[in-house]
């Protein structure tokens, strides 16, 4: 496994937004593991995350693109923190532009955060995680609203490997036969696994042999 991977997984452990337990997901689904990017709460988490995503995304997309979308909620401070850092690494501004849950009709209107949107405008959409596609399916209509814009791809901190709305493929590989474009992640769940079973980190081994367990239990039913 590359070093910047292995030093993701346990940026995530350190932050307190890779956990593991029992959680319910958007989707309905019960799993004994959960990612939530919104313990990223401080300016050192947040410049470190923005990298990483940085460098996953140069590497998957290169700089032909132009906006950074991150849906609302979440999506907002990631979209922020990786166009900062993308412009430190890589020397390219590109934009940033997010939604907002509800239409604005007074001051800064419309539907839109940051950047407007304008046709010709190629995107790269930034999400923490991708369960079952449900959030592109949201995404995926208010952005073609806007402009003549085309979507490059979607960028995802950790790819969870779980089947799709469909019950087939893989939520990420759903979404790239739906919606035409590529997705990618900085880290797959089977590389947390690989990193984290029976190695102690810190005095103490965060995934055991009951907790594989589980997560194999997981993801014979749900798994891609």
């Amino acid at each position: 496994m590359e070093d910047y991977k292995r030093e993701f997984i346990e940026f995530m452990v350190d932050s307190q937004v890779l956990k593991f337990g029992e959680f319910i997901l958007k989707s309905g689904r019960k799993s004994p593991f959960f990612m939530n990017a919104g313990a990223y709460v401080t300016g050192s988490q947040l410049r470190k995350l923005g990298e990483y995503y940085a460098r996953a995304i140069h590497n998957r997309y290169g700089d032909e693109f132009d906006v950074l979308f991150g849906p609302a909620y979440k999506g907002i401070p990631l979209s922020v923190a990786a166009t900062i850092a993308y412009s430190e690494l890589y020397g390219k501004e590109i934009r940033y532009c997010s939604n907002r849950k509800e239409v604005k009709d007074h001051g800064d209107t419309g539907i839109l955060l940051g950047s407007p949107l304008k046709d010709g405008d190629r995107i790269v959409i930034i999400e923490d995680v991708t369960t079952s596609g449900k959030s592109i399916e949201e995404t995926f209509p208010i952005l073609k609203a806007q402009a003549e814009v085309e979507i490059k791809g979607l960028m995802v901190s950790l790819n969870r490997m779980e089947k799709g709305k469909g019950g087939q493929l893989g939520a990420l590989d759903e979404i790239k036969e739906l919606y035409g474009f590529e997705t990618g992640a900085i880290v797959t769940m089977e590389e947390v696994v690989d990193c984290l079973y029976n190695k102690p980190y810190k005095g103490n081994v965060i995934i055991d042999d009951v907790l594989k367990a589980e997560i194999d239990a997981y993801y014979e039913q749900y798994g891609c």
